[in-house]
């Protein structure tokens, strides 16, 4: 990884560049297509540096929505929010969805993709060691495991969050990778290099939040390409 040192306040634009064509570099070796002129993303300067405590929180939250939208029934979901005291935790949008008694199907598949943003948070939290490029799903039965295993106390003091560098790197080609599966699909084509584009999506939409791209809340993330 290619450092570069800037002021507290000051973003370095160099960072930023830098950052862009090492992403660039990665599509390029995959066959994914790439255009240039897509703009850097936040430095490390400019950047949101969200708390381990915060993004363990999330995590365990998006968690529990994406068992609720696999079917779990609703006595075990309020059990799991008391036991893991996350009954602060959730969006209003998420509050919505967990107090339905009968949500509707396409509501529910919606919540199950989440699974794929808790799994980046744990990748963000050191309990997953490498984030693959998004061609598949992730891998369900080891995250709930991860969580099940250690409870609400230990999910926390065991986690480690990454470098902002590593957060930003992640961050600036999942929205690269974004831009070539909606380019796809806008001509109408097959998501390029076997991409999968809801991985793609639900992806670029945690690390805006973890990185705070745009400054928005949870419910209201942008994945603008």
């Amino acid at each position: 990884m290619i450092n570069f040192s800037c002021s507290k306040n000051e973003a370095d634009p160099q960072e930023a560049e830098a950052r862009k064509l090492r992403s660039l570099e990665i599509l390029k070796a995959e066959n994914v297509p790439v255009i240039a002129h897509l703009p850097t993303i936040d430095t490390e300067a400019n950047s949101t540096r969200r708390t381990t405590e915060e993004v363990a929180i999330r995590a365990m939250a998006l968690c529990i929505v994406a068992v609720k939208g696999e079917g779990l029934e609703q006595e075990i979901i309020d059990r799991l929010i008391n036991d893991f005291e996350l009954m602060d935790a959730f969006t209003p949008r998420e509050k919505k969805f967990l107090t339905d008694p009968n949500p509707d199907t396409h509501t529910k598949t919606q919540f199950v993709w989440r699974y794929e943003d808790y799994w980046v948070l744990l990748w963000a939290l050191g309990y997953v060691d490498e984030l693959k490029r998004p061609d598949s799903i992730c891998d369900v039965e080891t995250a709930i495991s991860i969580l099940r295993d250690k409870g609400r106390k230990q999910f926390i003091k065991n986690a480690k969050l990454r470098p902002q560098g590593e957060l930003l790197d992640a961050t600036d080609l999942i929205y690269r990778y974004h831009w070539a599966v909606v380019d796809a699909r806008i001509n109408q084509r097959p998501a390029p290099a076997n991409l999968d584009g809801g991985v793609v999506m639900e992806r670029h939409y945690v690390l805006n939040w973890l990185t705070g791209q745009g400054g928005q809340t949870w419910d209201d993330i942008s994945t603008d390409t």
